[in-house]
């Protein structure tokens, strides 16, 4: 696989998924996941590519991949399995929600990677359906990383329904700790580096066609923003995030970590975009 395949890969899905979308009904009654799983041999770890992400995510060189890397080289598998015709929900309008990644072992910058994805199971949630997504990440057959990821599919749902998932309670501003600009390219830039050439990030114009006012940062990005910002980065074991509101660019946003460094926030005045936490080698989150 060359640098430029998941970049390639995920355009293709794209335009697949807006070709398939219009033929699913999300919130259909009896709407079963697909059994399917997706896996990528000896996936190589391109340096250029690498280093053009870890640039634009504020990573710095360590020889071993950032904790949010193997997600960028699993989701063009990821989408092709959910813009398939057997899965059950529109990718057009899926929204994420949450991540969960582990990495059970670093994995050198050298070590090609044999990646798995599948989807694991259906919720009900207050504002549709949310799909999650498992993200797998081996070496030499021993599994090194692994993410879960929830994505929601809005649509009108029953009393019933809608009370299996309470609303999440208001988060608490932490201590600011850094303030930063983000130009309005940021989307382009970082799709670049990803390859995530989703039109939501791009151009106001394409935004616009799904209903934002200015193009959006990536999720994944402010994800890796602020864990390149933490303390030694590289000992962070896992991370949980939570996607709360758009980051529209241009934008100043604040990062802000309470004294452990293992609570954080993306916000900007008194609107939170994201809330996360993280644990790290030794035991606690701040051993």
């Amino acid at each position: 696989m060359t640098a430029a395949a998941p970049s390639r890969a995920l355009t293709a899905s794209l335009v697949r998924g807006a070709l398939t979308s219009p033929f699913k009904r999300a919130g259909r009654s009896g709407a079963r996941l697909t059994a399917d799983r997706l896996t990528a041999g000896n996936v190589p770890v391109a340096p250029d590519a690498l280093a053009s992400y870890s640039r634009i995510c504020g990573f710095r060189e360590s020889g071993t991949l950032p904790l949010t890397y193997p997600h960028v080289l699993g989701f063009p598998l990821a989408m092709r399995l959910m813009t398939g015709h057997k899965f059950p929900l529109p990718v057009v309008g899926l929204v994420h929600t949450w991540i969960e990644i582990t990495r059970h072992r670093a994995s050198p910058a050298t070590d090609p990677l044999e990646l798995t994805v599948y989807a694991d199971v259906l919720t009900p949630h207050r504002r549709g359906t949310e799909v999650t997504m498992v993200t797998e990440a081996r070496t030499h057959n021993e599994l090194v990383w692994e993410s879960r990821s929830g994505y929601l599919s809005r649509h009108s749902t029953t009393t019933a329904a809608a009370s299996t998932a309470a609303g999440a309670a208001p988060a608490t501003e932490l201590p600011a700790v850094a303030e930063w600009r983000l130009p309005g390219d940021l989307g382009r830039r970082y799709g670049a580096a990803s390859g995530d050439r989703n039109p939501i990030h791009l151009y106001p114009l394409t935004a616009r066609l799904f209903g934002f006012p200015r193009a959006i940062a990536h999720g994944m990005w402010t994800v890796a923003r602020c864990l390149a910002e933490a303390d030694d980065p590289g000992r962070i074991r896992s991370v949980r995030a939570d996607f709360k509101a758009p980051v529209l660019l241009p934008a100043t946003v604040t990062y802000a970590a309470d004294g452990s460094g293992s609570a954080f926030q993306l916000r900007s005045g008194s609107r939170i975009h994201l809330t996360g936490s993280t644990t790290r080698d030794g035991g606690g989150p701040d051993s």
